[in-house]
């Protein structure tokens, strides 16, 4: 697993620490972006085996930039990461790999990782 680079994306600094933390205990290589722009450089710059999307974030929201990232790479893996369940029922959201409800406990994100890596 030393070699799976997990980009996380998330205007909440607090989850962005929780979710690297918990994902390096896992053996991933983790970097982090704090809004969807922050992102896009990222990923024009280096690629990543997967992406985990805050939906809901200030100036491009998540939906906005899983469009963008798929414009750039249409297979990248991508897990919409939200607190808010309403944005499964989006149709938008359907192109991502998975969708998982923001928790302190992070097991179905590690889980859900796992099952799209097959790692």
């Amino acid at each position: 697993m030393k070699d799976i680079k997990i980009l996380i994306v998330d205007d909440e600094e607090n989850i962005r620490i929780l979710f690297k933390e918990e994902l390096e205990e896992e053996g991933y290589k983790i970097d982090l972006a704090s809004n969807g722009y922050e992102a896009l450089e990222k990923i024009k710059k280096s690629p990543f085996d997967l992406v985990v999307l805050d939906i809901k974030m200030p100036g491009m929201d998540g939906i906005q930039t899983l469009n963008e990232i798929k414009k750039i790479n249409k297979d990248q893996h991508v897990i919409l990461c939200s607190a808010y369940g309403e944005f499964k029922q989006d149709f938008s959201s359907w192109i991502s790999d998975a969708y998982v409800v923001k928790s302190a406990d992070t097991e179905e994100l590690k889980s859900t990782i796992k099952s799209i890596l097959k790692a």
